[in-house]
């Protein structure tokens, strides 16, 4: 134990390290809400510089290199998520120091996934007896950030593709994706290092390439505006977290919703936040409130989505719902809800703790955090149809859902003419975590080629056209309505057919060419000295 310790003093007394981790953390500047993209270009090649002569100087390469992938991914999130701790702290019930102690804990797991990235690619360069071959790191990141974004349920944020929302890259996101970029941007990282030790041939050929991938996909069109439009209206009401969930605040909450609807019965679907309606659909004053929210919208011909929790008394499971009330398809002339019909959405993955709590008999009883409102939620399933409202059809998504790609592309097809996602992200406050979210939904816009409708109760509230780009938002902590007329596009982006399978064959051959070509050469060497 004790030598571990003095392991543990040692390596955070490290200096050298430091400058690991002022690197990493120098990147929430690359993520909005700041957007400066440039920095990840800048700020990648010099760390592999840096580390590259670390690992140079030690006499343990591998455990240098792992060490310094470490605290690069302790900046990196220690800045990134630092919005975490806000929701621990104002609605968790635990004390400042307490909430800050736990974001540490998070940061310091979150680490261990780039640290991973440059132990492989360490370790098989000494396997193979040669210098640091940093061509590896491209796909051993890659792999280290598949891993973060499933082990635990996952948590993909901060992946360096995002940073590129705004740059030149994102014109790669409908082709390879958010994690074909991230890819590309760990090539260009390794392939400007290289050129600065003079290696200048396949660094040059690497980036000719990324810039040639940039010309033809500016040069490309993947889905058609077919000149259809609809119109859609999102409603921010602005609840205070502390009072969301107060049985006195639930009926003047929904109401509030549905006055700020009635003004805005000239858009074909009007959304509402992720649980709205602040009470359990199953109850009868719940029934009566969206009989009343239907029919109005029926009788004016439009729909409205909301969230709202369902509960099953005879299961005794709890649902995160999105469901549709008034018309359907555009020719009814009736309203469509009715209980538990199936043009209904039920959130699949739920995040842990604020919505299921691993070891519940354990922790609950521990603190107030594992006893958050509503965080004993049961998944829905991981493939659901799309929501029908006004002849539209909307792949859903709530909250969390929406970084995770591969759950997108399952639900996601040809008929698919919005993404929607609905969040409360009045949990994290003034941060930059809800920019940040958003952030996230607009490269899913691009990548699928489709308008994307974002409601929140606190913001960002926000439209994107099929490309990504921000049509109407609504100042954050204000109560208020966006309306657009969103396009209506045809047609399937390469990233929509083929997700990320093309990106990982070509890492998975690059590693392959990287250890044949070095063992040849090594074989070579061999024989040139016997």
């Amino acid at each position: 134990m004790g030598k571990r310790l003095n392991n543990i003093v040692d390596t955070v007394s490290n200096k050298r390290l430091w400058a690991s981790v002022l690197c990493g953390a120098s990147l929430v500047f690359a993520y909005a809400p700041f957007s400066l993209w440039w920095l990840t270009l800048l700020v990648l090649p010099c760390w592999i510089y840096y580390v590259n002569y670390q690992v140079t100087q030690s006499t343990t390469p591998v455990k240098t290199a792992t060490q310094h992938g470490f605290g690069f991914g302790f900046g990196w999130f220690g800045t990134g998520i630092s919005w975490v701790h806000v929701s621990i702290a104002e609605f968790g019930g635990v004390p400042l120091v307490v909430s800050i102690a736990l974001m540490i804990l998070l940061c310091l797991y979150l680490a261990l996934f780039p640290a991973a990235a440059l132990y492989a690619t360490a370790k098989i360069s000494d396997k193979l007896k040669r210098p640091t071959l940093w061509w590896l790191l491209a796909p051993t990141w890659l792999l280290a950030e598949y891993l973060r974004s499933v082990f635990l349920t996952g948590f993909p944020w901060l992946s360096l593709g995002y940073s590129q929302m705004d740059s030149p890259l994102s014109i790669l996101a409908p082709i390879i994706g958010e994690i074909g970029i991230t890819f590309v941007i760990t090539i260009f990282a390794v392939s400007l290092f290289y050129l600065s030790h003079k290696k200048v041939k396949l660094a040059s050929a690497a980036l000719s390439s990324i810039l040639i991938l940039i010309i033809l996909g500016y040069n490309a069109t993947w889905v058609t505006d077919t000149g259809k439009t609809t119109r859609i209206a999102l409603v921010q009401g602005n609840i205070e977290q502390s009072i969301k969930w107060q049985p006195d605040q639930q009926w003047p909450t929904m109401l509030k919703y549905l006055d700020l609807s009635r003004v805005n019965y000239d858009a074909d679907i009007i959304v509402w936040p992720e649980s709205a309606v602040a009470s359990i659909e199953t109850l009868s004053t719940t029934q009566e409130f969206l009989d009343v929210a239907n029919r109005s919208a029926a009788l004016n011909n439009t729909a409205i989505i909301t969230g709202i929790i369902n509960y099953y008394f005879e299961t005794e499971r709890y649902f995160n719902a999105l469901i549709v009330l008034g018309k359907k398809h555009a020719e009814d002339d009736e309203a469509a809800y009715y209980y538990n019909n199936k043009n209904r959405y039920y959130k699949n993955h739920l995040l842990p703790i604020g919505e299921f709590v691993p070891f519940g008999d354990l922790l609950r009883p521990l603190a107030p955090l594992f006893n958050l409102p509503m965080s004993s939620f049961t998944r829905g399933d991981y493939v659901q149809n799309n929501l029908l409202a006004n002849g539209i059809r909307l792949l859903p998504l709530i909250c969390f859902e929406i970084a995770f790609p591969a759950q997108l592309s399952a639900n996601f097809t040809n008929q698919t003419n919005i993404l929607l996602t609905v969040s409360n992200d009045a949990w994290f406050g003034n941060s930059h975590g809800p920019h940040q979210h958003m952030e996230i939904a607009r490269m899913r816009s691009l990548e699928f080629g489709r308008p994307l409708v974002r409601s929140t109760n606190t913001g960002v509230t926000a439209m994107t056209n099929q490309y990504g780009e921000i049509v109407e938002i609504l100042p954050q902590f204000e109560q208020g309505v966006i309306k657009a007329d969103l396009p209506l596009v045809s047609g399937l982006t390469p990233y929509a057919r083929w997700g990320d399978l093309p990106t990982y064959i070509f890492a998975l051959l690059l590693t392959l060419t990287i250890i044949f070509t070095t063992i040849c050469k090594n074989k070579k060497h061999l024989n040139s000295n016997s």
